[in-house]
């Protein structure tokens, strides 16, 4: 997939959705789909969809940002698609934006959500963190805790990260990262939401390696072991936002830019404190 936002509306109502997990990069429970596109697995997901209000959220849009932010960050991580789509669901032609990402597991490979391979494999008394690191994931748990810091992810749960193995060649890793679809404003559905929140709030979030706070999840890294990313600048807002002028509001997409930059200023002092 190469075009980031497709914006002429594709007719989708051939596909089939649900909530059941049967897709790599799309744990959780927002309706999936899954397609063989020419030998090739494509992946797809809704926002937030109910039966008696539709399609409401924005989630999948947040998708596509945080993959835009995560390429500029030098952060390996699933690449996604926002497409304007004509879909079918229970008999009701939808239009709607939805994502699209291509399967990364490699060849041989199998997947495990972690929280199923930890209750497996973990020590007695073991914590979710402390099992990764003996595992020898610390990169990636300092990667990944402070860019769900700077996202705010609020769904970073034990089936959102996965463990892919191949057998015949004895080898474990950990999948780029994915889903992050409950992040950024996710909450927020109108302009007066969006106006009223606070971007530097520490709300809540749920975190299988760490805490229910994404500030205080930053502490948990050694401070010497502060990523450090490619920077983030000002000028980046405009690559970050491309092509969403008719999928997000102008107040929504400058919020959206506020909170990551605010954010990254936040992180990179603390990182540069003695």
């Amino acid at each position: 997939m190469q075009t980031q936002v497709i914006l002429e509306k594709q007719d989708l109502t051939y596909l089939s959705w649900t909530k059941t997990r049967n897709s790599s990069g799309t744990a959780g429970s927002f309706l999936k789909s899954c397609f063989d596109l020419s030998g090739e697995k494509i992946f797809y997901k809704l926002s937030n969809y109910d039966a008696y209000c539709g399609i409401t959220g924005h989630e999948c849009a947040n998708e596509l940002i945080v993959d835009r932010l995560l390429t500029l960050l030098g952060v390996e991580h699933l690449h996604y698609q926002l497409i304007h789509a004509e879909i079918l669901i229970n008999s009701q032609r939808i239009e709607t934006y939805l994502c699209a990402s291509s399967d990364f597991k490699r060849t041989g490979e199998t997947k495990l959500a972690l929280d199923a391979y930890y209750q497996a494999e973990k020590a007695e008394g073991e914590s979710p963190l402390d099992f990764c690191l003996r595992s020898g994931w610390a990169s990636y748990l300092w990667q990944l805790l402070a860019v769900d810091f700077l996202i705010l992810n609020r769904d970073r749960h034990g089936a959102n990260l996965e463990v892919l193995r191949n057998a015949r060649k004895k080898t474990l890793r950990l999948a780029p990262l994915f889903d992050h679809g409950l992040s950024l404003l996710c909450r927020c559905e109108d302009d007066a939401a969006v106006r009223a929140f606070d971007v530097m709030a520490d709300r809540k979030v749920q975190s299988f390696v760490g805490s229910q706070s994404a500030q205080a999840n930053l502490q948990l890294i050694p401070h010497d072991q502060l990523p450090a990313f490619r920077p983030l600048r000002e000028a980046d807002k405009m690559a970050l936002l491309a092509g969403l002028e008719a999928v997000l509001s102008q107040p929504l997409r400058d919020k959206i830019w506020d909170m990551l930059w605010k954010r990254w200023r936040f992180y990179e002092d603390f990182r540069h404190q003695g």
